[in-house]
């Protein structure tokens, strides 16, 4: 499947400020079952980008805009080519629990198997635990177990914006019992750490799906779960929806949990109140697109007045494309 990405991230200041310094995790992976055709970063004001890889691997692109601006606008585009995922067993045998307590995968996953940020087991979460019965499927293969604890997690909470920020706590979700797919992610990480199952916070992208049931936000950027079993390594499961991850989960970082693939953070110079708006498009995309693989390193943002003519242009052939599709 082809998707076509579009991530805008708007900042508004109530005064100018002298200084903004920021950090971007907005490239999808590249990978077995995910290729990465095109990626790039416009920014505006205009500022000089520049890249590296952080201790998971992620790309990471920062930049400063040195200069006294009201606003900052970021815009990230790519294309992904994904994959189906490969047919994976009902089950496994029960031996993999023994697996998972080798020297090899402790050592190997050791940041995914502990407490870290909001990924730990409070009071509120031991309560679920034992309200849910989910303790009692650990009787199971550490596969189905999994599976079945995405499901509980599915059943047991409402998908509702707003009930929660990108800083709280896994509480206030267990208390209301709604939250989105950041909350569900880091229920789920904490419980599968506790038993022993190496788990990491996986953010991306989603082409959302109504008919298949998906119930997140289709403009918004998406979060679910990757668990680490010896026989098959990393497998994905997506709590939000219920579904094992697939051809439309487009991946762009992983980490302990959301603070380590926070899409964009920064600090700004300025006595002033920031605003953040952030828009996300995912769609399939409308031809094949020729350009080779290759790591893009993004251009500095146009000059002033050349940003207004490739908006233009733009404009043009988005009109072209919708009277040649009219015809």
């Amino acid at each position: 499947m082809l998707l076509e990405i579009r991530h805008i991230t708007q900042y508004h200041y109530e005064r100018p400020v002298r200084e903004s310094l920021m950090e971007l995790w907005m490239q999808p992976q590249k990978g077995a079952r995910q290729r990465l055709v095109s990626f790039e970063l416009e920014i505006e004001p205009a500022a000089q980008v520049f890249s590296y890889a952080d201790s998971f691997g992620n790309a990471v692109y920062h930049f400063d805009v040195p200069q006294p601006h009201d606003g900052l606008t970021i815009i990230a585009r790519s294309a992904v080519e994904t994959e189906p995922v490969h047919e994976l067993p009902t089950a496994l045998d029960m031996g993999e629990w023994e697996r998972l307590k080798s020297g090899f995968v402790r050592g190997e996953c050791f940041d995914y198997l502990q407490p870290h940020g909001f990924v730990r087991v409070t009071p509120a979460l031991e309560t679920f635990i034992a309200e849910h019965g989910i303790d009692e499927l650990r009787r199971r293969d550490p596969f189905s177990a999994v599976q079945a604890l995405c499901d509980t997690l599915y059943k047991a909470f409402e998908y509702q914006p707003g009930v929660t920020d990108a800083d709280s706590p896994i509480d206030l979700a267990l208390s209301a019992g709604r939250g989105v797919c950041q909350d569900f992610a880091h229920i789920m990480l904490a419980i599968c750490r506790a038993w022993g199952v190496p788990a990491r916070y996986v953010s991306g992208y989603l082409f959302t799906d109504r008919e298949a049931g998906d119930r997140s936000d289709p403009d918004a950027t998406h979060a679910w779960v990757e668990v680490f079993l010896p026989s098959y390594r990393w497998i994905g499961f997506d709590p939000t929806n219920n579904v094992m991850t697939g051809e439309r989960h487009v991946a762009v970082a992983v980490g302990r949990d959301y603070g380590d693939v926070t899409p964009s953070r920064g600090v700004y110079k300025g006595d002033s109140e920031s605003h953040l708006a952030v828009g996300v498009s995912v769609r399939r995309a409308r031809a094949a697109l020729a350009e080779p693989e290759f790591l893009r390193l993004p251009r500095p943002s146009t000059p002033f007045g050349s940003n207004r003519r490739r908006a233009n242009a733009d404009a043009i052939r988005e009109h072209q494309q919708r009277q040649q599709q009219q015809q």
